[in-house]
């Protein structure tokens, strides 16, 4: 979806400030609804604009490019809504789509529980009792992105058969205790906190799915290794291979590294939209098996690691300081290592990195 140029400017100046001051992007949300961005994956049917998949990642990676911090609250909040919107309770879609379209409420989501983190745990994270029309949750949601600043909270828990549920948890019902947001080494201004859960007692009607087994598989919203994630990441590199390229133009010595980079980071886009699209025909083929998702998130991990080194080898000392694009671009790239990185990927990463030249 393309984006404004003057809101990518804003986005793109506010954003180092952001970063230092770890406040929350008020202003950042308030210019994504007045474009409309809000309403991408909210469908028609609810006010929304129901953007197609392909313009939707168009428009994550100019955001990403952007401003990283503000394109992962909205990538969060987009999951929640496309949780929400893909399940049938109809009554409670009627009743939050429009107004988060409308950006009148902030929903976002505490799902990694179900899929990657504390998975080691014998006891769920989060646990759950259906009883009659009401389900009782207890226990602790890990990530939940602008949790304190959310009305709704799409997160779920694990029955005592093992079957999980997925429900849109209103953040002011008794029992619900947000935490105070943690302080990250990049993107403290998501304000992602840990959320507790005593004995939560929800009214069926805020139900989204399940009880089933492994409730994550069933719709829409994104998941461990997903596109999304690895969209954000070809946003950021991008934003380096500008700053490269910026580079190259003063030191030609450069050029064959910008060339690389930016012909690396095509291929890549290129295999991403082909992985998503309806019709991967209309993209050049440049393997000859599809791709998976978690490859594309190896790929794009790589990518983002390799690129912001790069991009602080060039810029040396400078480079260094704190608020220097390379410095923040260097931070926020770890972010890729921790965040919905399945274990296949990380796997991946430390084979790559453990790679020698030889013995010597």
């Amino acid at each position: 979806m393309p984006v404004n140029a003057d809101l990518l400017t804003r986005l793109r100046d506010s954003a180092g400030k952001l970063d230092q001051s770890g406040e929350w992007p008020h202003a950042q949300f308030q210019w994504l609804a007045d474009a409309g961005i809000l309403s991408w994956v909210i469908p028609r049917k609810y006010a929304g604009l129901e953007v197609p998949q392909l313009e939707l990642m168009d428009g994550y990676e100019a955001l990403a490019g952007a401003c990283l911090n503000t394109a992962f609250i909205l990538t969060q909040r987009n999951g929640a809504c496309q949780r929400i919107a893909g399940c049938s309770n109809e009554s409670l879609k009627q009743k939050l789509l429009p107004q988060l379209a409308r950006g009148e409420t902030f929903a976002t989501v505490g799902i990694s529980h179900l899929t990657t983190s504390r998975q080691y745990l014998r006891t769920p994270a989060v646990q759950a009792e259906l009883r009659e029309e009401r389900i009782r949750v207890t226990g602790t949601v890990p990530w939940v992105t602008g949790a304190a600043q959310a009305q709704y909270i799409v997160t779920g828990g694990t029955c005592a058969d093992g079957r999980q549920i997925l429900l849109a948890l209103p953040t002011l019902f008794p029992g619900v205790s947000i935490q105070p947001h943690a302080q990250l080494m990049a993107l403290t201004a998501s304000h992602t906190a840990s959320v507790n859960l005593d004995n939560v007692l929800v009214p069926v009607e805020f139900l989204l799915a399940g009880p089933i087994p492994e409730v994550m598989k069933l719709g829409q919203g994104g998941g461990t290794g997903s596109q999304v994630t690895s969209m954000l990441a070809l946003g950021l590199s991008a934003r380096i291979v500008t700053l490269i390229q910026e580079q190259a133009r003063i030191r030609p010595d450069l050029q064959f590294v910008a060339d690389q980079f930016e012909t690396e980071l095509a291929r890549l886009r290129n295999d991403l939209f082909r992985s998503v699209s309806e019709s991967p025909a209309d993209y050049e083929a440049l393997v000859s098996v599809p791709v998976s998702a978690a490859e594309i998130r190896q790929r794009a991990n790589s990518l983002v690691l390799r690129i912001t080194q790069v991009a602080m080898a060039i810029c040396k000392g400078a480079g260094y300081l704190q608020g220097h694009p390379a410095e923040i671009a260097c931070r926020e790239a770890l972010f890729f290592l921790v965040w919905s990185c399945p274990q296949p990927v990380v796997q991946n990463l430390l084979e790559e990195l453990a790679k020698t030249t030889g013995s010597r």
